[in-house]
């Protein structure tokens, strides 16, 4: 399935790819710069974000902690990313 994204907005493309994701049923990876190098968040369609660690083998992840329903409310409010659940 292609999507089309409208040009220069990379904010937009963002939010419309995460969305692309979650309602295909899989995770989207979320970077932020509070995060170690090899640490990012997952979230999930069932609206559920865990932050993980990439292990040495970079191939795998460690989950390090599920957030609690305020924190992953309070970091999608951050990144202006609408609860799509």
């Amino acid at each position: 399935m292609k999507v089309k994204f409208p040009p220069n907005n990379s904010k937009v493309l963002v939010k419309k790819l995460r969305e692309q994701k979650l309602r295909a049923g899989q995770p989207f990876m979320i970077n932020t710069k509070e995060l170690g190098t090899t640490e990012c968040y997952l979230e999930y369609p069932d609206g559920a974000i865990v932050l993980v660690s990439a292990q040495q083998s970079k191939t795998d992840i460690n989950i390090l902690r599920k957030l609690s329903d305020d924190e992953a409310k309070g970091l999608r409010k951050k990144l202006s990313f609408a609860e799509l659940v």
